[in-house]
């Protein structure tokens, strides 16, 4: 079995004990961001992945959702981020960075400016996970979408004030919409950025015991947010304390309510013709 992992830290308490011996996984890990993972899948090469929830609306036929294991948030995500020089409803026309490596995201944000902030910019693919600051400028731009690790970072960035008049300063950015909250406010749902999946063709009982792996991992995560947020901010140099934050806000579950925003972001991107009508089927023995 090959295992795909996003090595962003959003997705340590999932793979944290796995990582560390305490719980047994027989596959290969794979890592990749959410659209080479996405691709991976798409293509055959990896039998279970996190990918991204639109990834499993274009092609839901291919895939089984594996029971209670998500990345969701219900309000402010920290790590999926827009950036702006003016307010998004004055954004009309202009040039706004997304991800290359995050569909959902950018599908989320699609769907705010038409329903919410009713403005249409030009939408140009770039990219989202800069680490280096001094870097955000370097496109001509009125907004930009930053997400993953370098969102987390830029964020506890801009809580320093001096850092952030430094930022305002060198690159104009005055406004900062969180999209998890933006998305709750709109629907006052949580909002799933992505899903674990096995593929259908794979063996049903390997899936399974992956899948127990996963969730194992996950529960004893949850209960060691602390050294996970330690290995976070060495990976990342933000605070323990904010990577702390940042994990304890994320759910890693699929509950009802997790799939009832789930459900409604799929109904609205069939409305809007991204994606085709389909369901939700899960990987059962």
């Amino acid at each position: 079995m090959r295992v795909g992992r996003i090595p962003y830290v959003n997705c340590y308490p999932v793979y944290g004990a796995i990582d560390r011996g305490a719980v047994p996984l027989d596959a290969e890990i794979v890592d990749g961001v959410p659209t080479a993972l996405n691709a991976q899948m798409a293509a055959g090469h990896l039998d279970v992945s996190v990918i991204s929830a639109v990834e499993y609306a274009r092609d839901s036929q291919r895939y089984l959702l594996l029971p209670d294991l998500a990345i969701s948030c219900d309000g402010p995500v920290r790590s999926v981020m827009l950036y702006a020089k003016r307010p998004a409803s004055e954004l009309r026309g202009r040039r706004v960075l997304v991800s290359r490596s995050s569909m959902t995201s950018v599908a989320l944000l699609e769907l705010l400016f038409e329903h919410v902030w009713d403005a249409r910019p030009t939408f140009v693919p770039a990219d989202a996970e800069l680490t280096d600051i001094a870097r955000f400028g370097a496109d001509d731009h009125d907004a930009r979408l930053v997400i993953g690790d370098a969102a987390l970072r830029l964020s506890t960035y801009l809580h320093d004030a001096e850092q952030r008049d430094q930022l305002l300063d060198q690159f104009g950015y005055r406004y900062a919409y969180d999209l998890g909250a933006e998305w709750k406010n709109w629907t006052d749902l949580p909002f799933v950025f992505a899903v674990w999946v096995a593929q259908r063709s794979a063996d049903t009982r390997t899936a399974l015991n992956v899948h127990a792996s996963l969730i194992s991992s996950r529960n004893w995560g949850l209960k060691h947010l602390e050294p996970l947020a330690a290995q976070a901010a060495l990976a990342t140099g933000v605070s323990r304390s904010a990577c702390l934050a940042y994990l304890s806000g994320l759910d890693y579950g699929l509950s009802y309510g997790h799939l009832a925003g789930l459900t409604e972001f799929f109904r609205r991107l069939v409305t809007a013709g991204k994606v085709p009508n389909g369901s939700l089927s899960f990987l059962a023995a």
